[in-house]
């Protein structure tokens, strides 16, 4: 089985190769094969099969034809700008997250003609929870309808549309992830609206100072880095015809207020980690975030196997696991 991740130098993609390097396999079959692509080149160790990266822009029309000639299996497609900087770059934006997705459906699409149709492969597409819009309900249901309130979120929304069209005409087998704010990201603070999120939890953790930019009042719902490769994975893997003509999903998650975050982070790391949260009002970020959806029901994604935590608790515990070697300062 081949594989192609575009954005493999991300932190979830880059989480996604490493976990199919050290398994060696995807839905039982063996990887033969993974080429991985970024702005940066991507790299990963230890697999035993073929390993290749390359940067490279999505949003050039002759890359992606170049790409797609080697017909993988499957393609994870996680490359995006993120929602603060699609918003202040509308160009960009527009040029990576929606013009990037079309260059490599087209290229799967030409494949699949010139193969008589014979080339189908999974294409899975990680989407957002910004696709929906306010005014909501007290919890998002998979019926719910796309009226995003941000740049970011109409292209995903696009991109959702392009995705079942495509593959309702039988040019790829598409599955769409609407991911939750993934939470706590490792490494160092991004320029996603949501970045705050995780900035309270993990700086904390080290003995660092972090910004919070907006009430904790503000609900979000989230999953850890853990949970999204395993989200990708199951996307990848899924049976096409359990999942039906709606090919994208709102992925399940753990719903909290910043408060009840805090006080996460208060159970699991004592009141000096608490003590290091600075209060700093930001207009934007606020009125971005207060555009976004607070609670999904998900239930078509969790009938169909896709899991996530069950407790903020758990989520702060699992990114001490996966990132800090299971200690705290």
């Amino acid at each position: 089985m081949k594989v192609l991740a575009i954005g493999a130098a991300g932190m979830v993609g880059r989480k996604l190769c490493e976990r199919l390097a050290k398994d060696g396999k995807l839905g039982g079959k063996p990887v033969s094969a993974l080429h991985m692509v970024d702005v940066v080149a991507p790299s990963v160790a230890g697999a035993a099969f073929a390993v290749t990266g390359e940067a490279a822009d999505i949003s050039k029309p002759d890359l992606a034809p170049r790409l797609i000639a080697a017909r993988p299996d499957v393609i994870f497609h996680l490359a995006a700008i993120v929602s603060g900087e699609a918003e202040l770059d509308f160009d960009k934006g527009y040029a990576i997250n929606l013009d990037g997705t079309r260059h490599l459906l087209d290229a799967v699409r030409a494949e699949n003609l010139k193969a008589g149709g014979a080339y189908r492969p999974r294409f899975v597409f990680t989407s957002s929870v910004a696709v929906f819009g306010a005014p909501f309900p007290d919890g998002i249901h998979d019926d719910f309808h796309l009226t995003p309130l941000t740049s970011y979120g109409a292209q995903k929304a696009i991109g959702e549309l392009l995705l079942s069209d495509y593959t309702r005409k039988g040019f790829v087998d598409g599955v769409g992830i609407r991911l939750p704010t993934i939470c706590v990201r490792p490494g160092k603070p991004n320029a996603a609206a949501s970045g705050f999120f995780s900035n309270i939890i993990r700086e904390p953790l080290v003995g660092q100072k972090a910004i919070l930019p907006v009430p904790e009042t503000v609900r979000h719902t989230h999953a850890t880095p853990r949970a999204a490769v395993g989200f990708l994975l199951h996307a990848a893997t899924i049976d096409g015809e359990k999942v039906g003509p709606r090919r994208n999903l709102t992925m399940p998650g753990v719903s909290v207020t910043v408060g009840e975050q805090i006080e996460a982070l208060r159970r699991v790391a004592g009141e000096k980690a608490v003590a290091l949260i600075e209060r700093k009002p930001d207009e934007m970020i606020s009125r971005i975030v207060s555009g976004w959806p607070e609670k999904f029901v998900a239930q078509r994604a969790k009938d169909l196997g896709f899991a996530a935590e069950t407790s903020f608790d758990e989520i702060i515990r699992t990114h001490i696991q996966d990132e800090l070697g299971g200690k705290v300062a």
